[in-house]
């Protein structure tokens, strides 16, 4: 005992000695800033390029547009994950996502000049077609970006933050190409599909373009979260009838009564949320703009705001997998084509109706999904201001303030009755299944 008691401080000094030589390791592997000491501004700026783009490209229909953020979402979070200590990969949580071969920490690095390498390169290759001046809207952004970003950063640390953006990028995009989506923006309207036939029931091209089916396909793409379209899917329609007392004619007496009677704030709050494919932006533009606003109102750092939009990019594109199963499996017939032919040969719905099936609304379960998504991350009741068409002249773009984000997703979702291209079930199931597609948002482990 006396010698264990003689040995003690020598015992001590040895543990102590160990442990701060195990911190001075520790210091050494993480030389890096961590990804929460950098502003959201690249992030921010990158998401509002996509939006620009989706805007000017041609073919970057609802769903194309929404499998774009998916993409940049993850590509954001796994550029710069490896500077959030308490976070890890979405690699083993994603349908066939690869893994990426992680940074030598040992190394320094800068994780918004890191992210902006990889934004780029992503933008570049998921928007190909884009008009010349907006290619080169792009580089002139990554280099501006890189210009502000870099001021007092080694020449070093800058090459190598680079690459390793570049190689996330790269592992993402080639990894999108196998999903069933790549290159929707010239697919929109397959030849090979042939739409289905019968009763008065089943969708037919509607007036007044009467175009084909568009992405009939587009329910069957890999959805990030593994099974999340067969599992977010809701109970199928009313049954189509010619029976005044039925379901199906009740609905539709109410969409062609609320077109013909609808009141100056229902025919604003139809345009304002109608978000079409062109200037507009699309809905997934038009609701990753409100994440940008609130991210940016929350003065969020670059950790906080990747999360945000991973989750909401993830959200959005399967929202819209979703969807489009349950579009092409019901193939129900749009409001304009039954009315016409059973009630009013003369009625015109103050929106055109999207050349695809009715059930569910779209615009509803994107907005349920993001609503959910939102309501996790800022909680509820939440009062913003949505600013998204404020600059826009082709309608009334003055701001509208909601008191939560349920608030936004149940009017951007009953526009399309105002609207007159959708019916009541269409749009009231199609929110509850966004809200289970935003669950299943939530059921994904950021955290370690």
């Amino acid at each position: 005992m006396r010698q264990l008691n003689a040995k003690l401080p020598f015992i001590i000094c040895f543990l102590t000695l160990l442990f701060i030589s195990s911190c001075r390791k520790e210091e050494q592997i993480f030389v890096s800033k961590p990804t929460e000491y950098y502003g959201s501004q690249v992030a921010n700026d990158w998401v509002d390029m996509f939006r620009t783009l989706t805007k000017k490209t041609a073919g970057y229909t609802p769903p194309v547009a929404a499998r774009a953020f998916g993409y940049a979402g993850v590509t954001l979070y796994e550029t710069v994950v490896p500077g959030m200590p308490l976070y890890q990969s979405l690699t083993t949580q994603l349908t066939q996502m690869p893994a990426i071969a992680a940074p030598d920490l040992a190394e320094e690095y800068n994780w918004s000049i890191a992210a902006n390498a990889a934004m780029s390169y992503l933008a570049l290759n998921l928007y190909p077609t884009a008009p010349t001046d907006q290619i080169a809207a792009v580089l002139k952004l990554e280099t501006e970006s890189l210009n502000r970003l870099k001021v007092g950063v080694g020449q070093d640390i800058i090459n190598r933050s680079k690459e390793w953006g570049l190689t996330v990028a790269k592992a993402i995009f080639e990894w999108s190409k196998t999903d069933g989506g790549h290159e929707g923006y010239s697919k929109n309207f397959p030849a090979t599909y042939t739409p289905p036939t019968g009763n008065g029931g089943i969708w037919v091209s509607t007036y007044p373009a009467f175009q084909k089916a568009m992405q009939p396909f587009w329910g069957n793409n890999r959805t990030f979260i593994p099974q999340c379209a067969q599992n977010t899917q809701p109970d199928a329609p009313a049954p189509f009838s010619e029976d005044v007392n039925s379901t199906f004619m009740t609905q539709a007496q109410e969409t062609y009564s609320v077109g013909i009677n609808a009141i100056p704030e229902q025919k604003l709050i139809a345009k304002y949320w109608s978000d079409d494919p062109g200037e507009p932006g699309t809905p997934p533009g038009h609701l990753v703009s409100i994440a940008t606003q609130v991210i940016q109102k929350e003065n969020w750092n670059l950790a906080k705001a990747v999360e945000a939009y991973t989750k909401v990019g993830i959200g959005v594109s399967d929202a819209f997998v979703s969807c489009w199963k349950c579009k092409y499996q019901h193939n129900y017939v749009r409001p304009i084509s039954y009315i016409r032919s059973k009630i009013d040969a003369n009625w015109v719905s103050l929106l055109t109706t999207p050349p695809f099936p009715e059930y569910t609304s779209g615009h509803s379960v994107a907005s349920g999904a993001i609503s959910k998504i939102l309501t996790d991350l800022f909680g509820t009741p939440y009062e913003f201001t949505d600013k998204t068409h404020e600059k826009r002249t082709d309608i009334d773009g003055t701001p509208r303030t909601f008191r939560s984000f349920n608030d936004m997703a149940a009017e951007a979702a009953i526009s399309r009755l105002y609207g007159g291209i959708h019916f009541r079930e269409a749009i009231a199931k199609g929110v509850d299944q966004g809200v289970r597609v935003g669950t299943e948002v939530g059921k994904l482990k950021f955290r370690k």
